[in-house]
């Protein structure tokens, strides 16, 4: 038997929302060793101008990214889902090391495998500097709170 990662395809709109907060929770820890694993063996993504294709790129690629974006906070929402696909639209917010704070915003379309592993991440992303003042994302480094606003409340 194969192991899952629940919730599996197909989806609800419950279901849905539980894989969305549940791959912030993990994207929020910024850790590669984790968040890698909920990805297919021969997962193949496009980010910006990057492909990374297979777990081990995909892992390379969040190791420089969080190396690179410090202070990461990220809030994901659902757009829409079917049975085996996701579109979410998320904002992070995180500083360089020199200082400059970010908020960037995007889109995502997932798609998973019957074990609920995905198989594909397609992503476009705006960056947008900000002044230290304007964020928003204040909650301690890590998952953010179940009390926290989400993008909708936020105006975002």
């Amino acid at each position: 038997m194969t192991d899952q990662r629940p919730p599996i395809p197909p989806f609800t709109r419950e279901t849905a929302v539980q894989k969305v907060r549940m791959a912030e929770d993990a994207w929020n820890t910024r850790d590669p060793d984790r968040v890698v694993r909920v990805y297919t063996e021969d997962t193949r993504w496009r980010n910006r101008a990057e492909f990374p294709t297979g777990r081990a790129e995909v892992h390379a690629f969040l190791t420089r990214k969080w190396a690179q974006e410090l202070d990461y906070r990220l809030i994901k929402e659902i757009w829409a889902f079917d049975t085996h696909r996701i579109a979410v639209r998320f904002v992070y917010e995180w500083r360089d090391d020199s200082g400059r704070w970010y908020r960037s915003h995007g889109n995502e379309n997932w798609q998973f495998d019957a074990d609920g592993y995905m198989s594909r991440r397609h992503a476009s992303i705006n960056d947008r500097p900000i002044h230290e003042s304007e964020r928003l994302f204040h909650w301690p480094l890590g998952p953010r709170p179940a009390n926290h606003p989400g993008l909708t409340e936020l105006g975002l």
